[in-house]
């Protein structure tokens, strides 16, 4: 068996993925009560008590709502950095198995090797992950890798070659531009919050950093963390223009509150 993911929801109301290899199943961010997260992963054909882990990107309500819930669940290791533990702690009555990291560590959990690297957002210290899973011994048969990106203002370069040498690739596209300033809905400050710097991902910022490193390795671009309100299909479809073209790999962009059917990695070395 090879790396396996489905992302169970994604976007303001709520952001989970699982990942299966052959020895770990973990859970990508619990932004989800634990009775509609037990669904989600039914309906992706897991459930909790299978579940390992759970890794954190940042401490904010829609990826970290669901470790509440895992009181049930205390064989559930909880990875985070320091900074996120204790944020979400402090709104907790029970202490889960944190399994505390620091930003930028590598280390290695059952079958799965787990890079976390910054990301520029308004959280204490918000992590993008990459996982990598296979043998390293045999060079023709490569290891299988993903990379994590949700929830960030802006790509420096670090990022760039987070993302270079993976198999799948995971990143927020969250607004278009002229959707955002013509939203009735949101007062101009969060306009501000959400387009600068430490706020999210544009469709043309995504564009941009994936132009910039278009990687021949990607197999699969997926595109996540869409406003319901301030984005659409089509808007990101029209900043994918071009971008299609140069890059042979899939491209799926991930509805506002959906999900995707199980992605897997395939091993292009035939090993």
């Amino acid at each position: 068996m090879g790396m396996r993911f489905s992302i169970l929801g994604s976007g303001s109301s709520g952001n989970c993925a699982v990942l299966r290899t052959k020895g770990a199943c973990v859970l990508i961010d619990a932004g989800f009560s634990q009775r509609k997260l037990r669904q989600l992963l039914h309906d992706a054909g897991e459930t909790m008590e299978n579940v390992n882990a759970v890794f954190l990107t940042h401490e904010h309500g829609d990826h970290a709502a669901g470790i509440e819930g895992l009181k049930k669940f205390p064989h559930v290791r909880v990875f985070a950095n320091a900074a996120t533990a204790r944020a979400v702690q402090s709104k907790l009555d029970f202490k889960p198995s944190w399994q505390v990291f620091e930003t930028g560590a590598r280390f290695q959990f059952l079958d799965l090797e787990v890079e976390s690297f910054h990301v520029p957002h308004d959280a204490q210290e918000p992590v993008g992950f990459t996982f990598s899973s296979g043998p390293e011994a045999h060079p023709s048969a490569s290891r299988q890798r993903i990379a994590w990106l949700t929830d960030l203002g802006h790509a420096p370069l670090h990022i760039h070659e987070r993302i270079r040498d993976v198999d799948i690739v995971v990143v927020e596209s969250n607004h278009c531009p002229v959707l955002l300033q013509a939203d009735v809905k949101r007062p101009w400050p969060t306009k501000q919050r959400i387009s600068g710097r430490h706020g999210h991902l544009s469709n043309d910022a995504m564009r941009e950093l994936l132009e910039a490193v278009a990687s021949p390795r990607w197999q699969h671009v997926l595109l996540t963390h869409l406003s319901g309100d301030c984005n659409s299909h089509a808007a990101v479809e029209a900043a994918l223009a071009g971008l299609r073209a140069r890059l042979s790999c899939r491209f799926s962009i991930v509805a506002a509150g959906g999900g995707t059917p199980p992605v897997e990695i395939t091993d292009v070395t035939g090993a």
